[in-house]
């Protein structure tokens, strides 16, 4: 369902600006003041930002690291869009502070995307996303530990592509290759990432490629996720001691 402005109910879209202007009015806005955004196309656009994103305005840390990012940042503000999360204070003060410096994010703005993660699973996020098909139809995961697991909010540094060298490797040879900087993700970060990244940018990771994530299934064997196409994200597990050259290792930094 479109849910614009311009596809509202006219008298419902007269009283509603009725009554936020009333609303406005008593919080001492005057009414000089109601032209400025009518003619100035920049603050339009500030308003519109900050009312879709729920009155968040981003802290100078997060400023500086989307500067930084750019199209490679999946922040609150497109967590709220995408996800339709309702950060909580708390929430939003535990990402007040990007925990990666500047010099890391300067070497890792092409590689990496900088992730806003809110505690969502793996059925979570694909629940969300149920009507524009961004998953395979699987239904193995739905009973599985892993998959309910929502996490903590926190920021993550997430490797766009395999760690390289990683495919026809297994668990332990694959582990060999992180650096003392880097570690293997949980599924469902990653697929937080590859998902609300596809919805900011349109770009599509892991394509035609799996990637092992950090847990493992109620069988012992260890979650991988990738193939993500017009069919959507598939999630598998396989093995530790399994082979492909069509499965590699995910990777994003530890933060400070």
């Amino acid at each position: 369902m479109d849910k614009t402005i311009a596809n509202q109910n006219y008298s419902k879209v007269i009283g509603r600006l009725a009554e936020l202007a009333r609303r406005l009015e008593e919080e001492g806005l005057p009414y000089e003041a109601l032209q400025r955004p009518i003619d100035d196309k920049e603050m339009r656009h500030r308003l519109v930002r900050f009312w879709i994103a729920g009155g968040f305005e981003s802290s100078l840390s997060q400023k500086r690291a989307r500067e930084i990012m750019g199209k490679n940042m999946f922040g609150i503000e497109e967590a709220i869009k995408h996800f339709e999360v309702n950060p909580s204070r708390e929430q939003l003060a535990a990402l007040a502070d990007v925990p990666f410096s500047e010099e890391v994010l300067a070497s890792c703005k092409d590689t990496h995307i900088l992730v806003a993660f809110f505690p969502l699973s793996l059925l979570d996020i694909r629940g969300k996303v149920e009507s524009q098909r961004l998953f395979y139809d699987q239904s193995w995961y739905n009973k599985q530990a892993f998959a309910k697991d929502r996490g903590e909010v926190s920021w993550h540094l997430v490797l766009k592509t395999p760690v390289p060298d990683s495919t026809s490797k297994n668990w332990t040879e694959q582990q060999s290759l992180l650096g003392s900087d880097d570690e293997t993700p949980f599924a469902r970060v990653m697929a937080y990432t590859i998902i609300g990244h596809y919805l900011a940018t349109g770009e599509w990771l892991f394509e035609k490629i799996y990637v092992r994530c950090s847990e493992v299934d109620s069988y012992g064997q260890r979650v991988d996720l990738g193939l993500f196409d017009e069919d959507g994200l598939d999630v598998n597990s396989i093995w530790d001691n399994f082979r492909s050259d069509n499965l590699g290792l995910s990777s994003a930094r530890k933060s400070n």
